[in-house]
């Protein structure tokens, strides 16, 4: 489910929700930073507007708990967010479907910063994807424990492995929303039902040549059953956390500079 071997091209037709959720936190974060620079004066204006501020929402700035998801605070924040967006997101929009996958996105993003209005401080202001991915996360955590028919064993193990670095991360690393992670999770494994109630396994991309007169992507469902080397997951779970590992030095090292 995690293992991603699709073009550039066959991964923005196959994910166009995860692919265009990546292009606007890159888009605005370049904007923002001109902005900090002197270069795009527009793109102060965006932070302003799009901060999750607590007492601006409590003065009826409701859009505030929504902006923030997409809006991140430095290079390591946004490139951290948007790899967990491109790991975890298309096996999920593909199970969903496009609507449910983006629905399910934002509210759980969105619950996890009404709490944060509700049990933080009036000017307590905050930026990033953190809660809707850990909303993912929560699903993938129900399916472990309540429909294991929709995630193989390869998966499940890898979930766990990033469940628990990200919690060590919340609690270790500087300026975290912690709510926003908590509740997140919370929210994503509590409302899963409701959003896994049609869907199937995902299927993964496979890349193989295409029938003369064909170029449409191919699927194959029994990729998990075919013969032959396949990668182990143990290690792929271990690259993945290895992976994981670096980017969360990355964003404590970038703290001190």
């Amino acid at each position: 489910m995690f293992i991603r071997n699709e073009t550039f091209y066959s991964f923005t037709r196959n994910y166009p929700v995860v692919t265009i959720l990546i292009s606007i936190h890159l888009v605005l974060f370049l904007l923002v930073t001109l902005g900090r620079f002197g270069i795009f004066f527009p793109g102060l204006l965006i932070e302003s507007l799009f901060v999750g501020w607590n007492q601006g929402i409590a003065e009826g700035d409701w859009w505030r708990l929504i902006t923030p998801i997409l809006l991140h605070a430095d290079i390591s924040h946004v490139l951290f967010n948007s790899f967990a967006l491109f790991l975890f997101g298309p096996a999920l929009e593909q199970m969903l479907g496009k609507s449910k996958f983006i629905t399910f996105y934002f509210l759980t993003g969105v619950i996890a910063n009404i709490a944060t209005f509700i049990l933080n401080d009036p000017e307590y202001r905050h930026v990033g994807a953190s809660g809707a991915i850990y909303g993912l996360l929560g699903m993938y955590l129900y399916m472990i424990y309540f429909k294991q028919h929709l995630i193989d064993p390869m998966s499940r193990q890898i979930v766990k492995i990033i469940l628990v670095i990200g919690l060590i991360m919340t609690f270790l690393m500087p300026n975290i929303n912690t709510l926003a992670h908590l509740i997140g999770a919370l929210s994503g494994a509590a409302i899963a039902p409701l959003f896994l109630t049609k869907a199937r396994p995902y299927i993964p991309y496979v890349r193989t040549p295409p029938p003369r007169g064909d170029s449409s992507p191919n699927f194959n469902p029994t990729r998990w059953k075919r013969r032959g080397p396949r990668m182990n997951g143990s290690l792929v779970a271990n690259i993945l956390g290895i992976l994981f590992i670096i980017l969360v030095v990355a964003g404590i090292v970038s703290n001190f500079f």
